[in-house]
């Protein structure tokens, strides 16, 4: 008989996210009378509409499909020309980072593109992972044998855990032992932390001298305010030697129900054989899009393309500050119940600690059952993320203005039962 793939049997639990959706809908199956009053502040799903460049975009590549002249099939497996030149001028040489178009490689999310990049990564390399950090980068790794089992308390064994703590500033130090493959998550999902020069600089020194490869998620560079800050690994000299970059437009241009991202796959990068070749990854990346991959759709591309347009780039800034500002009325709102708040300021998330007494799944029940309000429990980040939540700024104004008023009244309210 056919078999399966035990390593997806050695996965802890449920992904963090459906369980947390599990958990309010037995909460709203329960509670009948107060289901319509959740907000949920968890996932980090936008809601704003479109920037309108990108939409009408997409009316006019929609059209052309409907026109015989005008038509357009499958697309290259790695993006449209135009698109790519559009993304490595705005995103990179504009910035002074040497990114040449055939270096972008469109998809439908970086999400999917941490996942495809291990089939081109060999078995047995050593995994680092930070910690809390999004939870993708372990359950993959996971899923293609690259770890143990499961540790009590959270976890696998054989996975190097780089700790990200209120003490070191969320940024991690060094491995103390060589590893192979390095996932850095800047601005950080879900601290909200910006690695800064000094850190990205100690980095991609340690990754050139032990040759390892960085996986540089950027997912939420667009966030970034503070001019100081590196919106790419790329800033850094000799980051094309040892690192690849994985971007979205999920939140930048609202595109998490449209789908596209990025990977930029530098051609200076080299990996080796088991019997010391050294082989081009560029190649290798480029042949798995054109075997597994029939490309983004022609109108998303379009769409995306749009988004560097002046007009679409007013826009994204405009989405952006939005969600930035919902961040910066939950983090005030959460300093006034007398929690301390990291992130918001460059990110989209509040990463907040728990209420004294309370973990952090109890925290999101408290949340829950008290205030209707779904968070994120930081433990689903991993073990470091214990005692904290996660409170997502993607959500409408209204919504957050009525989660700042609830988490008053719920902190009136305890302050009341402790008097």
């Amino acid at each position: 008989m056919f078999r399966v793939n035990e390593h997806f049997l050695k996965l802890s639990a449920g992904y963090l996210f459906p369980e947390i959706a599990r958990r309010v809908a037995l909460f709203a199956a329960e509670n009948p009378s107060v289901a319509s009053r959740i907000i949920r502040c968890g996932i980090g799903d936008v809601t704003e509409p479109l920037p309108s460049a990108a939409a009408d975009a997409m009316r006019k590549a929609i059209d052309d499909l409907t026109t015989r002249e005008r038509f357009r099939g499958y697309p290259p497996p790695s993006g449209y020309d135009f698109v790519r030149a559009a993304v490595a001028e705005g995103d990179f040489r504009s910035r002074g980072c040497s990114v040449a178009d055939d270096e972008i490689f469109l998809s439908d999310g970086s999400k999917p593109d941490a996942s495809a990049i291990l089939e081109i990564l060999g078995s047995g390399n050593r995994i680092a992972i930070t910690d809390p950090v999004y939870p993708v980068y372990a359950d993959t790794n996971v899923m293609a044998g690259n770890s143990g089992v499961a540790l009590e308390g959270g976890g696998y064994e054989g996975f190097t855990y780089l700790a990200c703590t209120p003490a070191n500033g969320f940024s991690p130090a060094l491995p103390t032992s060589p590893v192979d493959v390095i996932y850095l998550c800047s601005p950080n999902n879900p601290t909200g932390a910006v690695l800064d020069r000094t850190a990205l600089t100690r980095w991609v020194a340690y990754a050139r001298e032990h040759k390892s490869v960085i996986l540089f998620d950027a997912a939420y560079e667009a966030f970034i305010r503070d001019p100081d800050l590196p919106h790419s690994i790329y800033e850094i000299e000799g980051a094309r030697s040892c690192a690849i970059e994985f971007r979205s437009f999920s939140k930048v241009g609202g595109f998490t129900g449209v789908r596209c991202g990025y990977t930029v796959m530098p051609k200076d990068l080299y990996a080796t054989t088991s019997t010391g070749a050294r082989i081009g990854l560029h190649a290798l990346w480029m042949r798995r899009w054109a075997t597994c991959s029939n490309g983004v759709s022609w109108p998303v591309q379009c769409a995306t393309a749009a988004l560097y347009s002046p007009a679409g780039r007013a826009q994204t800034r405009a989405l952006t500050d939005f969600y930035l500002d919902n961040a910066a009325l939950l983090a005030d709102a959460c300093e006034s119940m007398g929690l301390t708040t990291y992130g918001a300021k460059n990110s989209p998330y509040v990463w907040m600690t728990c209420p004294t007494g309370l973990g952090s799944w109890d925290a999101f029940d408290l949340l829950l059952r008290e205030a209707q309000v779904v968070t994120t429990p930081g433990a689903g980040f991993g073990r470091c993320g214990e005692g904290f939540i996660r409170i997502s700024a993607f959500n409408s104004r209204a919504n957050v203005e009525e989660v700042v008023k609830r988490l008053s009244v719920l902190t009136a309210r305890h302050s009341s039962r402790a008097s």
